[in-house]
């Protein structure tokens, strides 16, 4: 899979496409060019080095909304197994920009449940680009009520631009499913482990994101307002949305020093749309950690936990 490079990454792409030109001629007219290729590669690793390891948080923004990064089903599909899609809220009727079922992640029987984007203008139209309806969240606390009846925990799967805020939405009452969904996850008896895995943006995002444990993938973000958005009330320009980034203290390693996540999942060197199968098993590994840890705990400890994780959000501890 051909994957454009991102503006930073260009001088990436430049070196690989030099290197390729240099094989394709040292094979076509038989020329020793091993050396040369040799070095050329060595300076790409450095490149590439100093390049993914000062990522600046708009550069995380760019990657966490990649076209090719991979989306909460292709994690469904790479991480877990035996997956039973559930549909509809019971009320108006059922949400393709958030999918949710039963599954398996290694010995694990779960409900999982995620924003769902689209990759091209068709699947776009019928994901909503991500950005769920109110009904989306109903479906997704069915589910739940339906996990907490059979004692399964549940995964959610975090990546949206934040609800969907057309009139119908407004109309059907979006606010109070996402609130709804807010009291309600604070009380389900069963474990809850989030994770972003791209973009997290406001309430859409925390609709589905109260848990024991909240994690992120290590190029995503979670944010109240983009970047962009930011951008334009604060400098009249959505051309500082660098700068807003950088401010915001949305990505993932800026969360995990403010104690507003858990924990970060690695990605692959380059952002997890370059290996999805190596993204969705440290995705995997670090969800059947954490899963065992709240399992650990008895219901009453549980709950009791996860309402002091919320309660400390926010505090201020002077000097």
């Amino acid at each position: 899979m051909s994957i454009k490079p991102l503006e930073f990454e260009k001088p990436i792409a430049e070196l690989e496409s030099e290197i390729q030109k240099l094989k394709v001629k040292s094979t076509s007219q038989k020329i020793d060019m091993s050396e040369q290729i040799a070095s050329m590669e060595a300076t790409l690793q450095e490149t590439r080095n100093d390049i993914y390891n000062n990522l600046t948080p708009w550069q995380r923004v760019q990657i966490a909304r990649h076209t090719n990064r991979p989306f909460m089903l292709d994690y469904v599909f790479h991480a877990f197994s035996d997956f039973c899609e559930l549909h509809g809220d019971r009320h108006i009727g059922d949400d393709h920009s958030m999918p949710g079922g039963f599954a398996r992640i290694g010995d694990q029987r779960v409900v999982v449940i995620g924003h769902q984007k689209g990759r091209d203008t068709k699947e776009n139209l019928k994901r909503n680009f991500g950005s769920a309806h109110p009904e989306g969240y109903r479906k997704a606390l069915r589910l739940m009520k339906l996990a907490e009846r059979f004692g399964l925990p549940v995964i959610c799967m975090i990546d949206t631009p934040g609800a969907f805020p057309g009139i119908g939405a407004e109309e059907r009452n979006i606010a109070e499913a996402i609130a709804f969904n807010l009291r309600e996850m604070t009380l389900l008896k069963v474990p809850i482990i989030a994770c972003v895995l791209g973009e997290g943006g406001s309430g859409g995002a925390l609709g589905i994101g109260v848990a024991d444990r909240v994690l992120m993938m290590e190029n995503a973000y979670y944010s109240v307002i983009s970047p962009e958005g930011c951008a334009a009330i604060l400098w009249k320009h959505r051309k500082h949305a660098p700068e807003a980034a950088e401010a915001m203290k949305i990505t993932a390693p800026d969360l995990g020093k403010l104690k507003l996540i858990d924990e970060v999942i690695t990605e692959p060197k380059g952002g997890a749309h370059v290996d999805h199968e190596a993204a969705a098993e440290n995705f995997k590994v670090i969800i059947l950690k954490q899963l065992a840890e709240v399992q650990a705990l008895s219901t009453d400890e549980m709950l009791d936990a996860r309402y002091n994780k919320y309660r400390q959000y926010g505090q201020w501890h002077g000097e």
